[in-house]
């Protein structure tokens, strides 16, 4: 069975959390073996009152940051699960919501007690404007 079906799942609780104002930052981590690319962090920005997504790629020697809606940053991550990435970690102020593969790639979501006591800058920053 395909972990890409859990993956869409995990990535509608990213969309709720960004429209209910509780997002704070999403992660991807947890690589297979020793690679190039260490991290994905995935930040909300506003650009002239419009949201987007940064997403920054951390490598060994660079991170390369780029800007992207919300499809198309789901478009850009997919493809990193399971290569290199075995955890995305979506932290909210409602509860922490992780996506692992196991060994056999199979897919998982697990909630826990939240991290953050806020939500982002920029998401708290939405609110107050009525974005």
């Amino acid at each position: 069975m395909s972990f890409q079906p859990v993956f869409a799942e995990f990535w509608e609780k990213v969309k709720e959390s960004i429209e209910n104002k509780t997002y704070a930052k999403l992660t991807l981590a947890k690589t297979i073996g020793d690679t190039e690319l260490k991290n994905i962090y995935v930040r909300p920005v506003l650009n002239d009152d419009v949201f987007s997504l940064s997403v920054t790629a951390r490598y060994k020697t660079e991170e390369i940051e780029s800007f992207h809606t919300l499809d198309e940053a789901y478009i850009v991550l997919a493809p990193y699960m399971n290569n290199p990435f075995l955890t995305a970690l979506l932290f909210t102020t409602e509860n922490d919501i992780t996506f692992k593969l196991n060994k056999k790639r199979v897919g998982s979501i697990i909630e826990q007690a939240p991290t953050f006591k806020n939500a982002s800058d920029v998401i708290l920053e939405m609110k107050e404007k009525g974005l």
